[in-house]
């Protein structure tokens, strides 16, 4: 059964080991990472992010069991179960399988992961656009009608890196 925890950043590798160690080898961890580009000072800059903040999925059979996880709550490392994963099976696999299907060969999510909607803000993270603001008028197959500022313009989907805001 899949569930979902919330950690501590600086104390994840202890709560990985120790979660393997009190649960075996079928334990199955994952966090949806997202990789993002900026230029800096003309250099390009590659940065990840946890695509959920502090929260990763763990699977385990055992897992189902109220007594066993009451039995892992003082985990190093983990700040606490979130509630309702039982009733929410079928949503935790559908967003898992969203993730993976649009992973990299590098396992980072890709762009394609985000649905693009109109009247939606959007900030550009690389192009000469960086760090501007705009909005999606008109989606094409591959080009984008925006509106940066009062200005209208096309981009190409895939030239340039993007993030809802």
């Amino acid at each position: 059964m899949w569930t979902v925890l919330k950690f501590d950043k600086k104390n994840l590798e202890l709560l990985k080991s120790d979660l393997k160690k009190y649960l075996g080898k079928d334990l199955k961890i994952y966090i949806p990472k997202l990789r993002v580009q900026k230029f800096k000072n003309n250099k390009l800059i590659n940065k990840e992010f946890n695509l959920l903040g502090d929260y990763m999925f763990c699977f385990h059979k055992e897992l189902q069991f109220k007594n066993r996880i009451n039995s892992l709550r003082f985990t190093r490392g983990l700040k606490y179960f979130l509630e309702g994963f039982k009733e929410s099976q079928k949503d935790i696999e559908n967003f898992i399988s969203k993730c993976k299907e649009s992973e990299s060969a590098e396992g980072y999510v890709s762009r394609d992961f985000f649905d693009l909607s109109f009247n939606k803000k959007y900030k550009f993270s690389s192009g000469p656009f960086v760090d501007k603001i705009f909005q999606i008028i008109d989606l094409q197959r591959n080009r984008i009608k925006i509106l940066v500022g009062s200005v209208k313009t096309t981009i190409k989907r895939k030239d340039l890196l993007f993030t809802p805001l």
